[in-house]
């Protein structure tokens, strides 16, 4: 029987929080084991409107400090993964009933200035009478405004982050939960179940970072069943059939004082969303509702020339947003900020909970989460991730834009669409998937739309897929293009690799 393992930091959840926090732990010099209970991203951080913003809404809630955070970190996290993040501009039509355009202008003033902006270009006036983004809307929005945020996709965010922290020497488990934990003085004597079984480890520290889930594990595994930190808002997003042709985005007020995006998404459909509603219930089950399809459906068609209609949806996705509960009355008015709280130390095992967080903040909320490790466990290492590339964005952003040209043509038989694909998805280690391939036939069984043997053991062996729906709605959105027998097919597929894989580690 193998040793337990012991490392200085335990860090439970492995969204884009845990795996931030792991990330950067590791790359200071502690030691380091992640356990999510299931696939990365597969909670909050795959929940998201896929955008790395300020949140310009937030300044109505005079919630600056979180504002200003945010816009620094936009260019910061561009220049780690420019292949997963690209610079979006966000038409707002002035919509006369609402907002004032003064106000609006203000607003979007502040937003360009507050967050030290350096290649982002700034805002700009728009006539929708003769601009092509007034095209699609109804004719009385004759006017706007335009600024810049960047897009984002959110579960390659986690789980580059979760790769880039196993190959600087953490250890990380997916599909592993923390069901107990017991206060051994100086450590936690953690207990973890596996599909392979149980066991057990030691850590001088946990650091609880389980999205909506945090007060579950402070039940579940360290039998506090009072805890209740956690406010659940329920997000939710609707996928409808291409809305527009341009490239840019749209931000919609609404009457209620909500706003909503209208974003072009994997080449041929439009994303929008997000909803703000109070959630009460298991995380786990959590789905969008006919009202929120209706609030959605609704929001949009007072905007766009052309209704949408429910037959337009291809695909829903909702999720839940861990956000500290502050007492706000509404849903939208909770805090985004995160707040982290810490026990133990000076000798004892240590234990500090991660509660709220978005995806924008993430680098420095895992920051200020290793500075508070520092001072329970001792401080290892100076701030380091501003200036690291995550995996496969080893280059300048201006290359990155450009790597699909690039990988076709170092590779022809890719088609321009396959490889600014790979691209976006890889980047640099879209190499890793092509190496040593001279044509289509090369990359091995095709499974639907442009998905190929390579690219499936390529994630099952670095990114730690294991079946059909970790790779088709999460490591890439193929789900979008492949049939339900497509998928089935691939689920086989790789239930039979992975298992055979496990069968030769043994």
């Amino acid at each position: 029987m193998s040793e337990p393992e012991i490392v200085d930091v335990l860090v439970v959840g492995g969204g884009i929080n845990g795996c931030g926090i792991a990330r950067d732990l590791v790359g200071r010099g502690y030691s380091v084991a992640l356990a999510e209970m299931n696939d990365f991203a597969s909670g909050t951080s795959s929940w998201s409107t896929k955008l790395i913003h300020g949140g310009l809404r937030y300044l109505e809630h005079y919630e600056f400090r979180l504002v200003r955070e945010a816009l620094l970190e936009r260019e910061v996290l561009w220049s780690m993964a420019p292949h997963i993040i690209r610079p979006l501009r966000f038409v707002l039509p002035h919509h006369k009933g609402l907002r004032p355009a003064w106000l609006l202008r203000l607003g979007l003033f502040v937003y360009d200035n507050l967050g030290g902006r350096k290649r982002l270009p700034g805002t700009k006036t728009l006539d929708l009478t003769t601009d092509p983004a007034g095209a699609p809307l109804k004719d009385i929005y004759t006017r706007g405004f335009e600024y810049s945020d960047c897009a984002v996709d959110d579960a390659r965010l986690v789980v580059l982050n979760a790769r880039d922290a196993a190959d600087r020497g953490a250890a990380i488990h997916s599909r592993t939960e923390v069901v107990a934990v017991e206060d051994a003085g100086a450590s936690w004597t953690v207990r973890l179940r596996t599909a392979e079984g149980e066991r057990t480890m030691s850590a001088r520290m946990i650091v609880n970072a389980a999205g909506p889930w945090v007060d579950h594990v402070l039940g579940a595994a360290f039998g506090r069943h009072e805890a209740h930190h956690v406010r659940l808002v329920q997000g939710s997003h609707i996928v409808v059939k291409g809305l527009f042709e341009h490239d840019r985005a749209y931000i919609f007020q609404n009457d209620d004082q909500r706003i909503i995006f209208a974003i072009p998404y994997e080449g041929a459909f439009t994303l929008i969303g997000t909803t703000d509603r109070d959630y009460e219930g298991d995380p786990h089950d959590v789905a969008i509702t006919p009202e929120e399809t209706r609030y959605l459906l609704e929001s949009a068609s007072g905007y766009f020339k052309r209704p949408v209609r429910e037959e337009d949806i291809v695909w829903t996705f909702s999720g839940v947003r861990p956000l500290f509960d502050d007492g706000a009355s509404k849903a939208q008015e909770a805090t985004r900020d995160y707040v982290l709280k810490t026990e133990g130390g000076a000798g004892r095992a240590a234990l500090l909970n991660v509660f709220g967080g978005k995806l924008t903040t993430y680098r420095k909320l895992a920051e200020a989460a290793v500075h508070k490790v520092g001072e329970l466990i001792g401080e290892k290492g100076e701030p380091w991730t501003a200036g690291a590339p995550l995996p496969g964005g080893h280059m300048p952003v201006d290359v990155a834009a450009a790597y699909g040209e690039t990988l076709a043509a170092e590779f022809p038989f890719l088609d321009p669409f396959h490889a600014a694909r790979l691209a976006r998805l890889y980047g640099n280690r879209a190499q890793e998937i092509l190496r040593g391939r001279a044509s289509r036939a090369d990359l091995g069984r095709h499974f639907g739309a442009d998905l190929y043997e390579a690219e499936v053991r390529y994630l099952i062996a670095f990114e730690w897929a294991m079946n059909a729906e970790d790779v088709l709605w999460r490591r890439t959105k193929l789900g979008l293009r492949l049939s339900e027998a497509e998928a089935a097919a691939l689920d086989a597929f790789m239930s039979e690799t992975v298992r055979a894989e496990s069968l030769a580690a043994e």
